[in-house]
């Protein structure tokens, strides 16, 4: 029997010697390279991660100690010895396991992870609330590299250096960006420095020495600096010691004996410390290990063509940016992903990765845009958030020409309810200055582009990673002017935002549809048209609250006119682990839109 087979808590994973840890670490990454190849996933930063959890889960005791986890795309591991094992074959499906932590699916959870750079601030919330209640447990933060770009995880050491609660930062390093100086005698210096008999001799010599006459002091003082110097030399890493918090490293992440080793020694120091372990993503999977963007995150196959509106905003960006020099593109950590790869290799100098930082990239556009220039923030929706106040602060209020490309806007499917991109229309609609547009295809979503070059205020176009059809063209002129998709002589009308909710119409017979592809502001020159005794069904993926719908519904009632409104989209965050389901729960389909227009 394999351990996979046997192991299945974490009491049973403590049985392990730790000879059977390294059969088990492989046994693992062989189940979920197998899973994330059928069901999709993240994939490079989770076969990176197998040692370094299963020494954090063979030293504490969760879910007493609490291990928060940044971003959480590699907790696989995780949930698979937190009593998970014979669920995670349904990773990411209606009915499964999240991708991600989600303390609703298990205690082991300790808390909820989706966006980067969070981890230390939830663990020091914990920290501070433990000593405050006269409990007893450990609190360990995990955080990546990459998660170290973000600003927030500053603000966090910044905090933890100050107050000095008892906790535990580990640093899962995998090269990219903190220091790469790994080998036997930084690690056997490292290990020495854990050492209780290290730390005895070293007081002890320091105490002796200092008590030679006439040359005691002198000598400590030498001493220490030839240390310092020599740390210096070996570590070059004396950021976390200067924020107050005592470092340990660089480790090699993936043995797990000295993992396990140095997690015990730490385990009751009773001061913040960081544990700098240096891991490989798609480790032990060699094509993931040689490309490990792009195995960082895998999708299942689809069936069908599907067009992707990621690579258009790509090609038309490179296009416009040949002939108009004020074009620049921003990005944060999210180059591939929202299609600007061609843009980076043509345009090298007028494309910016500003990390995992959003509110930085937001306002930093805002100064471009100051500047004279014509900046695009190419962002996922769910991601934007995180910028809102530096959009309403820096951006709208001087009424700036930056343009927010809003990808995997509404229901996202299998990446959960911390990826969904369904609030944008609702908390964009609301600020005073900024336009939102929504393509039906993408054809329209070139047209939007263009559009935007003459655009001198904010500007907001979203849209979903990918669409299966292709409108005809618009005739309009403008893209701010809606478009009637079918016409009927009914006094039915369906305003539809996007190609899903278009999608959806397009299943009704016998009814007016409308493409209300400039959801703010809205085209009242059309809704004066619709006359009393009419109804109205808006769709959008996005929540109903305060979206397009509520801003239809509020015109109608300042105008006093007898239409009935009915407001389709989502009532409350959305946790399906399928798009279509997402869509049919909220009533975004052609059976539901039947019903309600009887």
């Amino acid at each position: 029997m394999s351990y996979w087979e046997k192991v299945n808590s974490i009491s049973d994973l403590k049985a392990l010697s730790l000879k059977e840890l390294e059969v088990y670490a492989d046994e693992i990454r062989e189940h979920i390279i197998d899973v994330v190849q059928k069901n999709g996933g993240h994939l490079a930063s989770n076969l990176g991660t197998v040692e370094l959890t299963l020494a954090l889960h063979y030293v504490f005791d969760v879910p007493c100690d609490k291990i928060v986890w940044d971003v959480g795309h590699q907790s696989y591991t995780h949930k698979i010895v937190t009593g998970r094992r014979d669920s995670f074959s349904d990773l990411r499906k209606n009915g499964g396991i999240s991708g991600f932590p989600k303390p609703s699916e298990s205690e082991c959870d300790s808390f909820i992870g989706g966006h980067s750079s969070t981890s230390l601030s939830a663990a020091l919330g914990l920290a501070r609330a433990r000593d405050l209640k006269g409990d007893n447990y450990n609190v360990i933060g995990v955080i990546g590299d990459g998660a170290m770009t973000g600003g927030m995880a500053y603000e966090a050491i910044n905090d933890i250096g100050e107050c000095q609660e008892k906790m535990i930062i580990v640093l899962n390093d995998n090269k990219m960006s903190i220091s790469p100086n790994v080998g036997a005698f930084s690690n056997y210096l490292a290990r020495l420095r854990l050492s209780k008999r290290y730390a005895k001799f070293k007081h002890n010599l320091k105490r002796g020495v200092a008590a030679l006459p006439f040359f005691g002091d002198k000598l400590v003082g030498m001493f220490e600096r030839t240390r310092d110097n020599l740390k210096s030399i070996i570590l070059s890493n004396k950021l976390f010691e200067n924020f107050g918090i005592k470092y340990y490293g660089p480790f090699d992440g993936h043995n797990i004996k000295n993992t396990i080793e140095i997690f015990k020694q730490v385990k009751n120091e009773n001061r913040p410390v960081l544990i700098h372990l240096v891991t490989n993503k798609g480790n032990g999977y060699e094509i993931a290990e040689t490309d490990a963007e792009k195995f960082h995150g895998l999708s299942p196959k689809s069936e069908g063509q599907t067009y992707c509106f990621s690579e258009i905003v790509g090609s038309k960006l490179c296009e416009m940016a040949k002939t108009d020099k004020r074009v620049v593109a921003v990005t944060a950590a999210m180059k591939s992903g929202t299609g600007l790869e061609k843009f980076f290799e043509q345009f090298p100098e007028r494309a910016f990765d500003v990390a995992i930082a959003e509110q930085h990239a937001v306002t930093m556009a805002a100064g471009m845009a100051k500047g004279g220039l014509k900046p695009y923030f190419a962002v996922y929706s769910s991601f934007l958030q995180r910028g809102f106040d530096q959009i309403v602060h820096d951006v709208c209020y001087d009424n700036l020409p930056v343009t927010f490309l809003i990808d995997r806007a509404g229901a996202v499917g299998a990446d959960g309810i911390t990826h969904q991109g369904i609030l944008d229309l609702s908390y964009l609609g609301m600020i005073p200055n900024m336009t939102v547009l929504a393509p039906k295809d993408g054809d329209e979503l070139e047209d939007m582009l263009e559009f935007s070059l003459t655009c001198d205020s904010p500007l907001a176009i979203r849209y979903p990673k990918s669409f299966t059809a292709k409108y005809e063209k618009n005739t309009l002129a403008s893209v701010t002017e809606w478009e009637t998709i079918k016409e009927s002589d009914k006094n039915k009308y369906i305003l539809a935002v996007g190609n899903r909710a278009l999608d959806a119409a397009a299943a009704v017979d016998d009814v007016n549809v409308i493409n209300a592809r400039c959801v703010k502001p809205l085209d009242t020159k059309l809704l004066s048209k619709i006359g009393n005794g009419s109804v109205v069904l808006t769709l959008e993926d996005n929540v109903v609250s305060g979206g397009f719908g509520a801003s239809v519904l509020e015109y109608f009632s300042k105008e006093n006119a007898n239409v009935k409104v009915i407001n389709l989209g989502y009532n409350g965050f959305v946790d399906d682990m399928n798009t279509e389901s997402s869509l049919r729960t909220a009533g975004l389909c052609g059976e539901n839109i039947k019903k309600l227009l009887k």
